[in-house]
C-alpha cells in the first residue's frame, strides 16, 4: 500500500471496517506516527511491524477487527492495555473525542515514552494519555465503558469484569482467539469467540 487511504480501502473491501467513526480515525490517526523510522518504506502493508522491545505494533485489519468489536463512541471512557507505540490508544481517542477519556497502560518504560511522544503529534487533550502499567492488571478499582487489550492472555482474566460498567464491552485476545465480552449485569457476561489471530503475550 501507498498510503494510508489505500490500507483503508483495502480493509473495507475485506469487510474488516464497516463503521464510519473508525474509518475516519484510521484516516485521522495515520500509522506512519506510530512506526520506527526503520520500518517507513512498511508502514503501510497489512502487518504487524517491531516497535522495539519485542513488542510490536499490531496488523492494521487486526486493529480494525478489534475496534468495530470494541464499538467504542463518543464520550465512552476507556481503558487500552499494551498499548505499545500508541496507535491503538490515538485511534481510541480520536473515537470518543473531548468528551470521553482514554488511559494506554504499557509495562515497558520505553515504550511508554515512546508513546506518549507519538500522541502529543495528534494533539490530543488530557483526555488522552499512557501511563506505566502497574503490578495488578488493569486499573483495579475504576471503571471503564471500554477495555481493549492489545497482548494474548493465556487464559480470560477475570479481574477486568471489575473494571467494567454493566453494559460495558471488553475485548482480548486469550491464545489464539479474541474474545468479546459485554457485561449484562454483575453476574452475566455475553461472550463471542473469533478464532485464528496471533498477538505477543501479556505480561501481568
Amino acid at each position: 500500500m501507498k498510503n494510508m487511504q489505500a490500507l483503508i480501502n483495502a480493509m473495507i473491501l475485506s469487510d474488516r471496517v464497516e463503521s464510519p467513526q473508525i474509518i475516519d480515525a484510521f484516516r485521522v490517526v495515520d500509522r506512519k506516527y506510530f512506526v520506527p523510522e526503520s520500518f517507513t518504506e512498511h508502514i503501510y502493508v497489512d502487518a504487524p511491524l517491531p516497535i522495539g522491545n519485542n513488542q510490536t505494533i499490531s496488523q492494521p485489519s487486526t486493529v480494525a477487527f478489534m475496534l468495530e468489536q470494541l464499538d467504542s463512541g463518543e464520550g465512552d471512557k476507556v481503558l487500552d492495555i499494551g498499548s505499545g507505540s500508541g496507535w491503538t490508544t490515538a485511534l481510541l481517542c480520536h473515537i470518543v473525542g473531548e468528551k470521553g477519556s482514554v488511559t494506554g497502560l504499557e509495562r515497558m518504560d520505553a515504550l511508554v515514552e515512546q508513546g506518549e511522544k507519538n500522541l502529543s503529534k495528534l494533539q490530543f487533550g488530557s483526555y488522552c494519555h499512557i501511563q506505566r502499567a502497574g503490578e495488578k492488571l488493569g486499573l483495579p478499582g475504576e471503571k471503564f465503558d471500554r477495555i481493549l487489550v492489545s497482548a494474548s492472555a493465556d487464559e480470560i482474566p477475570k479481574e477486568l469484569f471489575l473494571q467494567l460498567k454493566i453494559g460495558g464491552i471488553l475485548v482480548i485476545p486469550v491464545k489464539n482467539s479474541i474474545f468479546k465480552f459485554k457485561k449484562v449485569s454483575d453476574t452475566y457476561v455475553e461472550k463471542e469467540e473469533f478464532y485464528g489471530f496471533v498477538f505477543v503475550p501479556l505480561i501481568y
